[in-house]
């Protein structure tokens, strides 16, 4: 795992601007703490660091072959978990090897089959070559979109990273920010593509972007079509298992210490009872890691979301597959920290206003850092297999809108509540969100024949599968590698995502409850209490002291009325809310505070310049 940044200019001399591409580079670092590399050319410098998970004396980047017509180089951010037999492949076809790597397996794949190496690939990955022989950039970003990449177009040429701040370290990108970029931030839709910066563009997961003289092309090598599905339930189960028994497997490969994030729910129970198999028949013990609150256990109540607090769930897993488990448990002031808060927002880049749930998800990966490289996470099984809730409530399935904003909670609120009038004029999102639904649905292939049940039920599984989880693989992408974790998502393999999708609804819902395939699949490796849990989301801190410390911080908000914060937020409702009882705050109030706290923080670090007509 890693992090890249590029510059090609056709019309420049890059060998004079290597101040800008180590300063880019420099941006990756907490990506790629054990290693940092350039190779600079007349018209293209790369970048790359270097988080070291294979091969850890051979694979520095970036990394070149030498051709007859010139050189190819490389910087790649992933892992190819097959590349033990693709290395395999080439060499019978006749390539030899200067290292051990997977890097260097998936550069000689682009020397053997060009842009085809994708077909190829199984993994995680976000990479871009340089081809000398033709003088052309090759970026090319995973079929789920689980590493993030970003590219930005110049008159002569074109920036890449894997994160916006290298892009932005480069003078030729503004730190603009119009009115389209805020509307999506707002809207929670992920619309393909969508970066908060204007000018700058996300490479769409499984898709090939190819910036040459003649401009920029982009060609979709993968997404999800509709296929018929003929096994039956049994056979099917037993596909779910064989494909996840398959999955955890090559992702536990790894030359550092690995670990897997245990929650007590069915996604992560799973990923932990088959990873811990797999370690015992080797002779290790799996380590897992879960976060909590102070007191949270002892005090927990129900709520619209979440029926049970997660420990005990995560003690049944822990004792049943023997693994050496760490709590890593949380207080409202480390939660609150505003020095967390910028750390989370230079993790990601944006104001994504999720409070808790993401500070107390890098602090996570923070602990764990220190006793571990690699963690293995539960993460997209809710929208490979059907978890949500609201895929089960009527009224939000057939809305017509994305289910997760048609869905009505005190949790999953208006999140536009805290702007002012002017703005949310300006941002006109019931448009906006009608134009990106409708767009989204649009993408859909159905099968002939499909009832009318099973065809709106694959269009909910589409959305969320193209649009939800890559809202989340980012968040989660962002916190890990911020702290030099790199955390794979065994849900994502394109192989059961596709067997998956392609399975009716009824039979991803056989026994009456969600995710019915993986209870079945993975109940050899489940505590009975885990098997027959209920779904429940990442956890969330119930503490009123983290509600009140949001006020104190609000209040200092309030107390700098000049600030361009307040050209978005409406001062009143901010003044209102931190009046209110901390105790009795409503969970809308307290998820509109955490949302004012970020842009005001995003606005301090970043100072963008706001073009919002």
């Amino acid at each position: 795992m890693c992090g890249i940044a590029g510059w090609v200019s056709y019309d420049a001399d890059l060998t004079r601007r290597q101040d800008v591409i180590d300063a880019m580079t420099a941006t990756m670092a907490c990506r790629g703490p054990d290693d940092s590399g350039t190779w600079v050319r007349r018209h293209v410098a790369l970048g790359h660091r270097r988080l070291a998970i294979i091969d850890l004396p051979g694979g520095r980047q970036p990394m070149t072959v030498s051709t007859p017509n010139g050189d190819i180089a490389m910087v790649y951010s992933g892992e190819a978990y097959n590349f033990t037999e693709l290395k395999d492949e080439l060499t019978k076809l006749g390539h030899t090897w200067e290292t051990d790597s997977d890097t260097e397996v998936v550069l000689h794949g682009y020397l053997q089959w060009g842009d085809a190496v994708v077909d190829h690939l199984n993994g995680m990955y976000a990479f871009a070559i340089w081809d000398e022989r033709d003088d052309r950039l090759v970026m090319i970003r995973d079929r789920m979109g689980i590493k993030p990449f970003y590219y930005y177009p110049t008159p002569d040429g074109v920036l890449f990273g894997s994160e916006p701040k290298a892009i932005l370290a480069n003078p030729l990108a503004a730190k603009v920010v119009d009115t389209d970029g805020l509307r999506e931030l707002m809207a929670f839709t992920k619309r393909p593509g969508w970066s908060l910066w204007k000018g700058m563009e996300e490479v769409r997961p499984g898709t090939i972007v190819t910036v040459s003289r003649e401009g920029v092309r982009t060609r979709t090598y993968w997404k999800l079509d509709a296929k018929q599905h003929t096994d039956d339930q049994e056979t099917t189960v037993a596909r779910v298992r064989e494909l996840m028994t398959d999955i955890v497997n090559r992702q536990l490969v790894a030359d550092v210490p690995r670990c897997v994030l245990l929650s007590g729910g069915l996604d992560s129970s799973a990923v932990t009872g088959l990873a811990a198999a797999r370690l015992a028949s080797q002779g290790e013990q799996l380590r897992t890691f879960s976060v909590d609150f102070l007191g949270q256990e002892e005090n927990f109540k129900p709520d619209e979301m979440r029926d049970t607090a997660d420990s005990p769930f995560v003690r049944d897993v822990a004792s049943l597959v023997g693994s050496a488990h760490q709590d890593v448990v949380l207080n409202p002031a480390e939660l609150t920290d505003p020095e967390v808060r910028r750390a989370v927002l230079r993790a990601r880049d944006i104001p994504a206003g999720l409070g808790d749930m993401d500070t107390s998800l890098y602090l996570l990966f923070k602990a764990i850092r220190g006793e571990s490289t690699v963690a293995l996470s539960g993460e997209s099984a809710d929208e490979v297999f059907g978890g949500y809730r609201w895929f089960f409530d009527e009224a939000s399935v057939n809305a017509d809108m994305f289910p997760w904003i048609a869905f009505r909670s005190a949790m999953m609120t208006d999140r536009t509540s805290i702007y002012t009038p002017e703005l949310m004029r300006t941002m006109d999102l019931e448009s906006y969100l009608g134009d990106q639904y409708r767009s989204a649905v649009d993408e859909v292939e159905h099968l002939d024949g499909e009832s009318a049940v099973e065809a709106r039920m694959r269009t909910i599984c589409h959305l969320h599968l193209t649009r939800f989880v890559r809202m989340l693989l980012d968040r989660k992408d962002r916190a890990s590698m911020a702290v030099g974790l790199e955390v794979r998502v065994p849900f994502c393999d394109h192989r059961l995502v596709e067997y998956v999708y392609n399975t009716p609804w009824s039979l991803k819902t056989f026994d009456g409850r969600e995710k019915s395939l993986l209870r079945h699949a993975t109940k050899h490796v489940l505590p009975s209490s885990v098997a027959q849990r209920v779904k429940s989301p990442y956890p969330s801190t119930q503490d009123p002291g983290y509600a009140a410390a949001l006020q104190q911080q609000a209040k200092e908000v309030l107390a700098e009325p000049g600030h361009a914060v307040f050209g978005l937020v409406d001062r009143s409702w901010a003044h209102r809310v931190s009046e209110v009882d901390s105790a009795t705050m409503a969970p809308a109030d307290r998820i509109g505070l955490d949302r004012l706290l970020d842009l005001y923080h995003w606005i301090e670090m970043y100072s963008p310049e706001l073009q919002l007509d």
